[in-house]
């Protein structure tokens, strides 16, 4: 007696022998189609060899055809050299090896830069992940050469072996950000347990970019410090010769050459204390200050030592600070130093007989928190847009000629930015030509409890 019960299951048996035979076929041509496209250029050769027998030497064109069909055949059903293409072979010696080399990986994470550790023929092996955060492309299996185009780099890849010890190359990348790169190449014994891996390379990839920028910008401090000092001292070794020589007798060049003398004098004497100012204020960028300044009593300071200045200059200084106290934290003397610097500013390059407006006012608040601005406003003839983002680099002057000859310096807005900034605060400059400029500085505010009320004696 037949039992029906075993039909359904042989059924799907048969079905899954069906598409496990389909499955494989499936794979097969998938291979195929990968081995064909690997030969096209043979295949090309070989048909246009065929077409040339049919055409010149009298070739049965059914021959033809038979023969190129035995060859795509050929072709499809043969691995290259009996062996599978050298990217699937090198993706399937990774695989196998990953689990030795896992040791390895810990090491390349442990690394504080971008480590990438390559095998004997430069394919990648592992990579650390500030590696692959930092290019995209990094990818096991694949070669190095197709993520870095740089000669030196793949020069000092194929020449590492050849000599003994570590070798560091720099490059210059352009795409997708501008940086410049330091890759040292070290050869490493094979890992334990990994037969026929070779030695294996590790290359780490430091960027120089912020490097090769502060030593640009300590190169530029320095030179232009230089230049800023030898022009005055230049200027008075000069007059220095003449009394000695021609002017020793003539009292009325006596007269005028000691006050150029104690002009320039001055002048070296402010830049220096500057160059202090900004070099006390750069090493303590880091460290928020932890006094408490009531602003209005401050600005109105600044205020009054300055007005005699704009009298001189025939400048109206006006104010507009609060008879409340606002209390922000920070440090007063370079606060000080701060509103000095826009008043002056504001006065020195302001309109002749025009007006210099000192605001302090409290912004939106949010939760009791808020933001305290100081503006100084002048009326004067404002400054170009291109000139606005450059304003607080050092020794950046709109018009050198008339910032040397009203006495500036050049760094008093660099030191404002750097004073601001410790403070964590924001320094905005808005200005439009014909129309004056505003500097605005914010800082947060300290927001007292409020004291509750004594309740009254029943």
């Amino acid at each position: 007696m037949t039992d029906h019960t075993e039909g359904p299951s042989a059924l799907t048996a048969g079905n899954d022998i069906g598409h496990g035979r389909f499955g494989a076929f499936g794979a097969w041509a998938r291979f195929a189609g990968q081995r064909l496209v690997a030969r096209r250029g043979l295949l090309l050769i070989a048909g246009v060899v065929f077409f040339a027998f049919v055409t010149f030497a009298d070739l049965s064109a059914a021959v033809a055809v038979s023969g190129l069909s035995v060859l795509v055949l050929a072709a499809a059903a043969l691995p290259r050299a009996g062996l599978a293409p050298r990217s699937e072979r090198a993706k399937v010696e990774t695989a196998a090896a990953a689990p030795k080399l896992a040791p390895l990986r810990d090491v390349l994470e442990a690394l504080p830069d971008p480590a990438i550790l390559l095998d004997a023929g430069g394919g990648i092996v592992q990579f650390n992940s500030k590696a692959g955060d930092q290019y995209a492309g990094l990818r096991t299996a694949r070669r190095l050469s197709s993520i870095f185009r740089h000669p030196e780099l793949l020069d000092a890849v194929a020449a590492v072996r050849r000599v003994t010890g570590p070798v560091t190359v720099t490059f210059d990348e352009r795409v997708p950000i501008e940086r410049r790169t330091a890759a040292t190449l070290a050869v490493l014994k094979a890992a334990p347990g990994v037969k026929g891996a070779g030695p294996l390379l590790l290359l780490c990839l430091r960027d120089l970019t912020e490097q090769e920028r502060i030593n640009q910008m300590r190169a530029d401090f320095i030179a232009n410090a230089s230049h800023e000092l030898r022009t005055p001292l230049a200027s008075l070794l000069g007059f220095i010769e003449t009394l000695q020589g021609p002017a020793r007798d003539d009292a009325e060049a006596r007269e005028r050459f000691l006050d150029i003398m104690a002009r320039q004098a001055e002048r070296m004497s402010r830049l220096i204390d500057d160059l202090l100012s900004l070099s006390r204020v750069e090493m303590n960028a880091h460290l928020w200050p932890t006094g408490h300044v009531e602003l209005g009593e401050t600005v109105r300071y600044v205020a009054d030592t300055l007005d005699p200045i704009a009298g001189d200059s025939n400048v109206t200084l006006e104010r507009e600070i609060p008879a409340e106290a606002v209390l922000v934290r920070g440090d007063r003397d370079e606060l000080v130093q701060v509103f000095q610097n826009l008043v002056q500013n504001a006065i020195k390059y302001g309109r002749d007989g025009g007006r210099v407006r000192v605001r302090l006012a409290r912004q939106g608040r949010n939760g009791g928190a808020g933001r305290v601005a100081v503006s100084v406003s002048d009326d004067g003839p404002g400054i170009a847009p291109e000139h606005l983002p450059r304003l607080t680099e050092r020794f950046y002057r709109v018009d050198d000629a008339s910032s040397r000859e009203k006495g500036g310096t050049g760094l008093g807005l660099a030191i404002a930015k750097h004073v601001v900034n410790r403070h964590r605060g924001e320094l905005k400059i808005e200005s439009e030509p014909g129309k004056g400029s505003t500097f605005t500085v914010l800082l947060d505010e300290i927001v007292r409890p409020r004291k509750e009320p004594a309740s009254k004696p029943q």
